[in-house]
């Protein structure tokens, strides 16, 4: 049996002031082939999940915390206890915008990697309105900061 246990699992830390720990898939003990699982902490007032796509269908269900949700043409406000479905191929952004952290679980499938990971850390995520769909009107802007050296 492997067993994956969120407490000893290090995560990642993105530019984007997220810490991301792979459950299912990446550098978790559990791999599976057909869906990547994880969990993500948001900090307060701007951490996020930056304008991004994949090929992937995806599910993120908020566990906690009240933010933004941007996808495709659309944005709306989430909270703890809701989910949203993400297309394949369609730009999606998820945005802290409370006072705590917000804290959430990410599925997609099939497994696999998903570009924006490496391009946060790289400094090469596509740019909303410029080599990415625009955001739609009055969303939070997406955090294309460099990678901490």
């Amino acid at each position: 049996m492997i067993i994956a246990d969120l407490k000893q699992i290090a995560g990642r830390t993105y530019p984007a002031r997220r810490r991301t720990q792979n459950v299912v898939g990446g550098a978790s003990p559990i791999q599976a082939k057909n869906f990547s699982l994880g969990f993500v902490t948001l900090e307060p007032q701007g951490g996020q999940v930056p304008w991004h796509n994949q090929e992937q269908e995806e599910v993120y269900f908020i566990i906690e915390g009240h933010g933004e949700m941007c996808l495709g043409g659309e944005r709306q406000a989430i909270a703890g206890g809701q989910a949203v479905f993400i297309p394949p191929g369609i730009f999606h952004q998820l945005t802290n915008t409370g006072l705590t952290p917000m804290k959430m679980i990410y599925c997609y499938g099939p497994a696999g990697d998903v570009a924006h990971w490496r391009q946060e850390l790289e400094g090469t995520l596509p740019r909303a309105g410029e080599s990415a769909p625009p955001l739609p009107e009055g969303a939070q802007p997406q955090c294309t900061d460099p990678p901490k050296k």
